[in-house]
């Protein structure tokens, strides 16, 4: 079987930092790129300077299309969706009545919907039926990949995802093809909440020690859950699984490995909060993470003690007494 053609047009919908992250990388695979900027003020400014306040003191190539227009964004070949996770559903709606029956939609988020429990992909095919739903995910901080600096990620469709692969390809960027979009979702969205609970035990105090058997222990519960829901246990000890939760639950790059330092300071979920804060992702998924085990019948601890501890409902000092007390039993 010959190789398929990769997609020669091909739009990024979201300019933030991962957005203009992979719409370099696009460009620097000889891609017809475009990035649609939600932001009048942003867009203008790439527009004049070619500069994004959300990805500092990188330069934006000329060669870059910039747009606002959303259905003339929605013309490309293939779309990746690089908006916030908790807004995939009502922006994805919208954009339905733009697309083309078939159009490869690649989920670039990482989450669960906080108001259902139901993972990123499952989110996108029903919002967009007529779509080709795949999903990109794995260790990979922006600022690194903007920068060139060599990434691998796992990139997984039911269908077409060799062709993705090849079209997302450059020397330093590297996607594996995956069928499991299940797996791939999943490990993308509950590395989050562990990256907090990991950096709670280190703003503690608790020691390396502490951290590496929480972070086993978190790998642990992401694996039960995931073959709960049918995932591949290669997924999850793959890219988008473990090598995903390595990365954000022991860097300090990591949005939420640093919110749990803080909050393992003693710094109010509040404060934490506040709009000048980038808010963690694994705040909104912790609570949803927790639903979807408990519709699945999968028990989470660590995740349900994180899910109360940012909820209030558990204050910091018993969230550790909790999880060290339950009952003893073999690995």
């Amino acid at each position: 079987m010959s190789e398929p053609e990769p997609y020669s047009r091909i739009a990024v919908l979201g300019a933030g930092a991962w957005g203009s992250a992979l719409a370099l990388t696009l460009l620097a695979a000889g891609r017809d790129t475009t990035l649609w900027v939600r932001e009048d003020d942003v867009l203008a400014t790439i527009k004049s300077t070619r500069q994004n306040r959300f990805l500092p003191g990188v330069t934006l190539p000329e060669n870059l299309k910039v747009t606002g227009d959303l259905g003339d964004a929605a013309q490309a070949e293939t779309l990746l969706l690089a908006v916030p996770a908790q807004v995939l559903r009502a922006f994805t709606a919208n954009l339905a009545s733009h697309l083309r029956p078939g159009t490869p939609l690649v989920i670039c988020a990482k989450g669960i919907e906080k108001d259902t429990g139901r993972l990123l992909n499952e989110v996108v095919a029903a919002a967009a039926p007529s779509a080709s739903v795949a999903i990109l995910s794995g260790p990979s901080f922006a600022r690194d990949v903007a920068r060139g600096l060599p990434t691998a990620v796992t990139i997984a469709g039911k269908i077409g995802a060799s062709r993705l692969q090849l079209s997302l390809s450059t020397p330093v960027f590297r996607p594996y093809a995956s069928d499991d979009v299940t797996g791939v979702a999943l490990g993308g969205a509950a590395k989050n909440v562990y990256a907090i609970a990991c950096g709670v035990v280190e703003g503690l105090g608790l020691g390396e020690n502490a951290r590496a058997a929480l972070l086993a222990r978190s790998f642990a519960e992401l694996a039960r859950l995931g073959e709960a829901l049918g995932a591949k246990t290669e997924t999850l000890m793959g890219l988008s699984g473990l090598g995903d939760l390595v990365l954000t639950a022991t860097s300090k790059s990591s949005r939420n490995f640093s919110f749990g330092v803080e909050l393992g300071r003693g710094k109010s979920i509040a404060a934490l909060r506040a709009p000048t804060n980038p808010l963690a992702e694994g705040v909104d998924t912790a609570p949803a993470l927790v639903r979807r085990a408990r519709e699945t019948g999968v028990e989470l601890p660590i995740a349900e003690a994180m899910a109360d501890l940012l909820s209030g409902a558990l204050p910091l000092g018993e969230a550790l007494t909790r999880l060290m007390s339950r009952r003893l039993k073999a690995e």
